[in-house]
C-alpha cells in the first residue's frame, strides 16, 4: 500500500490540479488550501464547505502530519516551553517570550542542530533532520493561541533562535516564512520576524539575493577568530572574512541593519582586545549589539562576566555610536532561556 502523502507538501497549483484529475472543480483546491494554512485545520472532515465525498477522497489520499504540544511548562515569569512532538514521534521545543508590549515566539527550525557552538545545550544533540515547513508554522499557530489564551492578544513576533541553525534549513524555513506572512496564511509582518544565524555567509547572500523581506540577527559571540572558533568550532571552515564580507553584501542589497547576539564569558572574551575587535567588526555594517545574559547548561566551563566586563562592552560601545542593549533572559527556570533548549523538563 503505498504511504499517503502529506497535503501540506502541496502547492495550491498542485490542489487545483488533484481535484481537477479527479473530475472536480479548481477552485475546490483553493478551499481546501485556506482550510490548511489561513486557519490551520488538522482535519479533513472539519472542512464544512466540501461535501462528504469529497472530503472522504481527501482521506483516501492524503494525510495532514501536523504537531502537537506534548509538554508545557510555565516559567514564574510567564514564558512558557513547548515540548513539540512531531508527526515521527520526535521532539523538539518552542517558546512564548512575553513583555508587557508584546508575545514572542521563538521556533525551532532542526531536530538538534547541524553546528557545534560548545555554549549551547541544543548543540550537544546529533542533528536528526530538519522540520519541514508545516511543523515551523504549526509551531507560530500553537503559539499564537497560547497568547491569545494566557495573554489576552494575538502573537506579535517571531525570531528563529529555537533548536537548530535556520540556514542550515533554509529552504524549508524560507517556506514556513512564506505561509506564516502570506495573505492566505497568518498574515504576520515580515518585519516583525527575525531569523538569527550563527552565520553561514554563502546563504546569508543567497538571502539577500532572494530579496527576504525578515530582519537578520548574528550570534557572534567573538570579532577574533581565534576566540570564535575555540568556542564555535564551525568558525574555522566559515570565518570571520567571510561572514563579514557576506554582511557587507546583505546590506548593500537589503539596506536593513544587522542584530549581532553576545554573550560576555569569564576569561574568554572579556578583555579590552576583544572589546576593541567587536567595535571594529561593528564599523564595517549598520548594526546594533545584543548583550545576553549567559543561560548556564550544567558544565561550569563557561561562566557569566562580571558586571564590570559587561559594563566595560556597554560604554566602549557607546562611546563609537553603536546601539547596544542588554537582554536579560526570560525562563531561565523552566531551562527555556537562549541555549538551553535540550528537551529537558
Amino acid at each position: 500500500m503505498d504511504k499517503k502523502k502529506d497535503i501540506r507538501a502541496l502547492t495550491k497549483e498542485q490542489l487545483r490540479d488533484f481535484f481537477v484529475e479527479n473530475g472536480d472543480k479548481a477552485f475546490r483546491g483553493n478551499q481546501v488550501y485556506e482550510w490548511l494554512w489561513s486557519k490551520s485545520l488538522h482535519t479533513f472532515e472539519d472542512m464544512t464547505n466540501i461535501s462528504k465525498e469529497t472530503r472522504e477522497m481527501l482521506e483516501t489520499n492524503f494525510v495532514i502530519n501536523h504537531i502537537q504540544v506534548d509538554s508545557m511548562q510555565q516559567s514564574k515569569d510567564g514564558t512558557i516551553k513547548n515540548g513539540i512532538k512531531l508527526h515521527d514521534g520526535l521532539i523538539v521545543e518552542s517558546v512564548l517570550i512575553p513583555t508587557p508590549k508584546r508575545t514572542t515566539a521563538c521556533v525551532s527550525s532542526q531536530v538538534g542542530c547541524s553546528l557545534d557552538c560548545k555554549f549551547c545545550a541544543t548543540a550537544r544533540l546529533k542533528r536528526m533532520r530538519n522540520l519541514n515547513p508545516d511543523e515551523i508554522y504549526d509551531q507560530v499557530v500553537a503559539i499564537d493561541k497560547q497568547s491569545r489564551l494566557y495573554h489576552g492578544h494575538k502573537l506579535t513576533n517571531i525570531v528563529f533562535m529555537g533548536m537548530g541553525e535556520p540556514l542550515m534549513n533554509y529552504n524549508n524555513v524560507i517556506k514556513a516564512i512564506d505561509k506564516i506572512t502570506s495573505p492566505e496564511g497568518l498574515g504576520m509582518s515580515p518585519k516583525r520576524i527575525v531569523v538569527s544565524t550563527s552565520g553561514v555567509p554563502k546563504i546569508i547572500k543567497k538571502m539577500a539575493d532572494d530579496e527576504v523581506k525578515f530582519n537578520l540577527a548574528v550570534s557572534l559571540h567573538s570579532a577574533i577568530d581565534e576566540v570564535r572558533t575555540s568556542i564555535m568550532p564551525f568558525n574555522s571552515k566559515m570565518n570571520l572574512v567571510d561572514l563579514r564580507e557576506s554582511l557587507e553584501y546583505w546590506y548593500e542589497k537589503t539596506n536593513r541593519m544587522i542584530t549581532y547576539e553576545y554573550v560576555v564569558w569569564n576569561g574568554i572574551n572579556d578583555r579590552k582586545e576583544d572589546i576593541k575587535a567587536l567595535v571594529e567588526f561593528c564599523s564595517y555594517v549598520p548594526c546594533k549589539v545584543n548583550l545576553i545574559e549567559y543561560n548556564p547548561i550544567d558544565d561550569g566551563e563557561f561562566q557569566q562576566a562580571t558586571n564590570s566586563a559587561i559594563n566595560n562592552y556597554i560604554s566602549n560601545l557607546e562611546m563609537n555610536d553603536i546601539t547596544v542593549n542588554v537582554r536579560r533572559s526570560r525562563g531561565k527556570d523552566i531551562d527555556a532561556a537562549c541555549g538551553q533548549l535540550a528537551n529537558k523538563s
